[in-house]
């Protein structure tokens, strides 16, 4: 089991400048995640959701404010925090087994301690039997399932994930979702979640961050008072839904309810060996 980690984000800001002007993304964060604890942010898009994440796995600095884990400062990327983003980014020319394998790169095991933790996780996320398939003989569900266990395989403090299963289809999505859930509990390691669905972000989190936007900063932290595993049709948990969604005033309930999927592809740059 992994050691899971507290962060505390105490006063964080963050700007960027456009055109010779400052552009704010994110005023004045301050939250406190305890060890274990599965945390969902959400909100419109522009409310600087995936910027924070950025800068909890380093990838991005020049922020006001301090952003630490147990206790430490947060800089640059390190084998204790394992992202994993909407797109699965696996190496084509690489079969699942190595893929996983790529997380621990930097990682100081022998080569016996890193085969039988790469297949430890090849069974936690369910893919006994695929250790020799390539990318393009997976599903999408499948990629993700490898992106999951290569982010985990270092055995973070904490598992940030930047809407994970936005780019699926529903029924992949909520089962990509009841795994997710397995997994956090076998593994006892403290988990952020991204998310444009609020459903989502209810049925997995211990509590829902609501943000806002221009610039994104926290409108409310709700409790999910609900014990798991969660009934999505139960009256209780349509109640805590709807809770949420009244917290975005002047947006359409709907743009909350099913994530939009992205276009663009990810650039080739933004892959990190370290995350």
């Amino acid at each position: 089991m992994a050691h899971a980690g507290t962060l505390t984000l105490q006063n964080v800001s963050k700007q960027y400048e456009v055109k010779g002007a400052a552009l704010p993304v994110l005023q004045d964060i301050s939250l406190s995640i305890t060890p274990g604890e599965f945390v969902s942010i959400v909100g419109a898009s522009g409310c600087g959701k995936s910027t924070l994440l950025r800068l909890i796995i380093g990838l991005e600095e020049g922020y006001q404010g301090q952003i630490l884990l147990d206790g430490q400062r947060i800089k640059g990327t390190s084998l204790n925090r394992g992202i994993v983003f909407q797109e699965h980014r696996l190496f084509p020319w690489l079969n699942v087994r190595d893929n996983i394998g790529l997380g621990l790169l930097n990682s100081d095991q022998t080569e016996g301690q890193k085969r039988m933790a790469v297949n430890e996780h090849i069974e936690l996320v369910g893919l006994n039997g695929f250790e020799t398939a390539y990318p393009h003989q997976l599903s999408g569900g499948m990629s993700q399932r490898v992106a999951i266990a290569r982010a985990l395989v270092n055995r973070p403090d904490i598992l940030l994930l930047d809407e994970p299963f936005g780019a699926l289809d529903a029924l992949t999505r909520a089962h990509l979702q009841q795994e997710l859930h397995r997994i956090w509990q076998q593994e006892g390691i403290t988990m952020i979640l991204v998310t444009h669905d609020v459903e989502e972000a209810v049925y997995l989190g211990d509590k829902v961050v609501v943000m806002e936007p221009r610039p994104g900063r926290i409108r409310q932290v709700l409790p999910v008072p609900l014990p798991h595993p969660r009934d999505r049709a139960s009256f209780a948990f349509t109640q805590v839904k709807e809770s949420v969604l009244r917290e975005f005033s002047g947006h359409p309930a709907a743009e909350l309810i099913e994530p939009p999927l992205r276009q663009e592809a990810p650039a080739a740059s933004q892959w990190q060996f370290a995350v």
